[in-house]
């Protein structure tokens, strides 16, 4: 990375932060993100997330993951995910989500199967 980058984040480097509101000059490596950690408790199991850690990178991030949410509880995974790298729908679109509840479908009650199943039943007990 030739070029230094800029960050208004008063997460980065604070104590360098300049009152007159300037951007800081933020050097490779300073610049920590948000990884959301996800915890597996034993294999098979899902992943739930468990909270986040600061890290300039995510080989870190694993690291300080396992350091925080791995000592003392049984674990045997963990996926960190970086904050800005999830994405979701808006609330207002929920209706997206939105399906049909009577699915009568997938019921066999719609079926007249069970009529034709006993009738075939009876016929091969009576040719006994």
């Amino acid at each position: 990375m030739d070029q230094p980058q800029y960050s208004l984040d008063p997460r980065v480097n604070r104590l360098q932060l300049r009152e007159s509101g300037e951007p800081v000059e933020v050097q490779e490596g300073e610049n920590w993100n948000s990884f959301e950690v996800f915890h597996q408790e034993k294999r098979g199991a899902h992943h739930e997330h468990v909270g986040c850690v600061h890290a300039p990178n995510a080989q870190l991030a694993l690291v300080f993951a396992k350091e925080q949410f791995a000592r003392r509880k049984k674990c045997v995974n963990l996926w960190v995910v970086r904050s800005a790298d999830i994405l979701a729908f808006n609330a207002e679109d929920e209706d997206m989500f939105a399906n049909n509840a009577e699915k009568t479908y997938r019921d066999a009650s719609g079926f007249k199967v069970m009529e034709k199943i006993n009738q075939f039943k009876k016929s091969t007990h009576d040719k006994k």
